[in-house]
């Protein structure tokens, strides 16, 4: 009995020990946990207060921005952290417009590309003396929006250092610029230059977020591009432009934000008139003057007509080789054309006014019995009859015969027809009906030209 009552304390001990043991484990979790909370607050605290610290206003932008960028705050592989979808504010501001020639449908285009969005990691107080901070020393440590340009052209060659401003203001709004130089190969209606007004369009579009994460929107609503006061322009007039949202598509890699940029241009009337259509109308013209001379003036004439139409062949292949290739015809195609037409029909006119002119005169052309016209439709005229107002009738003492009759005075009269018009006198009145229908006829050419090219442009 003795024995059993001892081993039964023995075991109430083994029972008390293991409860001490798992208090004392307790404990110290208990302790080592109130530790490390103590050790996290007061880590918080003095992080809180070096946050504090660095908006003073003894403290440089660099100082600032070392410690808004620290990686334990800011992560630039995230997105910011905004409420919905994160919205880019997107403004351009032309510098210069430039185009290799007035023929060419490529266009240099020169631009400060401003974006702007909000980031609340960003912000800071209004204890330092900075309206703005100049990130333009930490911009590969911030999140910046990945825009790239959709367009029909090529980017000119990029500028060396490469021109960008970053500013961070107090309330985290970041404002990116950047100067961009592109080249865009433009539409436009061949078939009616110079008259046609070249379209130049390119786009801007989120290449890494799609639109439920970004959305590009034009700056303060603006329809159209503003304008620098220096803006240049060489061989490039822009008369039109706008700024719109591209029309919503869904490609095969999603759908993404995209804000498209239109260009219209229009090409130099003054340019043309002056190396173009001016110079054709004086070669034109100048070849009708040949119809002022004498028919029988054949050097004149001649060298007039082959000058002019040299002249005139020469120029429009000149100008013609600075154009674009196209299949179908064009104005200048049917500048040439007519203008050429007219050259050389004044050339031909010349040739039939001296083949006329040259050719022999009938005169005294007698006809045989039977063959006078005249005659044989006054069969049965008798002696006496009168003669017809195409007749001539000529005196002569040859005897009584078939195609003879006594005229009013007594005489045998012998009929012949009138005598045709001089050539001389033919080859004249033509070169005075040429003065009038070449003349009249081009400006009734140039009328139709010009109006018609020009309400279609």
């Amino acid at each position: 009995m003795g024995w059993v009552a001892l081993g039964r304390c023995a075991g109430g001990g083994g029972r008390l020990s293991s409860i001490l043991s798992l208090s004392l484990t307790s404990l110290a979790s208990s302790l080592i946990f109130t530790s490390l909370c103590i050790l996290t607050l007061a880590f918080t605290l003095v992080t809180l207060a070096r946050a504090e610290d660095i908006f003073e206003e003894g403290k440089s932008d660099k100082e600032i921005l070392d410690n808004l960028l620290l990686s334990t705050r800011y992560d630039k592989r995230l997105l910011p952290p905004v409420q919905g979808t994160l919205t880019v504010n997107v403004s351009v501001l032309l510098l210069s417009l430039a185009s290799p020639d007035e023929s060419s449908l490529k266009y240099e285009v020169e631009f400060l590309l401003q974006q702007q969005w909000y980031d609340p990691r960003l912000r800071y107080n209004n204890k330092t003396r900075y309206e703005f901070l100049n990130a333009i020393h930490h911009y590969e440590d911030i999140w910046l929006p990945d825009t790239y340009f959709i367009m029909h052209g090529d980017f000119k060659d990029p500028i060396i250092p490469v021109h960008f401003a970053l500013r961070i203001y107090r309330n985290g709004t970041v404002n990116y610029l950047m100067r961009r130089h592109l080249i865009l190969s433009c539409q436009g209606r061949l078939n009616i230059f110079p008259f046609d007004d070249p379209l130049c369009s390119f786009a801007i579009e989120s290449i890494s977020y799609e639109q439920t994460a970004i959305t590009y929107v034009w700056k303060n609503d603006e329809g159209t591009l503003r304008k620098s006061p220096s803006l240049t322009s060489l061989n490039a007039y822009l008369i039109k432009n706008q700024t719109i949202t591209c029309p919503i598509k869904v490609s095969w890699r999603g759908n993404y934000s995209c804000l498209k940029v239109d260009l219209i241009f229009t090409r130099d009337r003054a340019f043309y008139f002056t190396t173009v259509f001016i110079p054709g109308i004086i070669l034109v013209t100048s070849s009708f003057i040949t119809f002022w001379l004498e028919w029988n003036a054949v050097p004149a004439r001649v060298m007039i007509g082959v000058t002019t139409m040299l002249n005139f062949f020469t120029t429009s292949t000149g100008f013609r080789g600075t154009l674009p290739v196209v299949s179908n015809l064009t104005a200048m195609n049917v500048w040439d054309g007519v203008c050429m037409c007219f050259i050389y029909a004044s050339l031909l006119e010349f040739v039939c006014v001296n083949y006329v002119g040259r050719k022999r005169p009938m005169h005294n052309v007698v006809y045989r019995p039977g063959e006078n016209p005249v005659t044989q439709k006054r069969e049965g005229a008798t002696t006496g009859g009168a003669t017809g107002p195409n007749e001539i009738v000529t005196c002569t003492n040859c005897g009584p015969n078939p195609c003879t009759h006594t005229a009013t005075n007594g005489c045998t009269a012998e009929l012949r027809k009138k005598e045709p018009p001089h050539p001389i006198r033919v080859a004249k009145t033509i070169d005075v009906i040429a003065r009038i229908t070449f003349p009249v006829a081009y400006f009734v050419f140039l009328t139709f030209f010009f109006v018609h090219y020009k309400g279609i442009s």
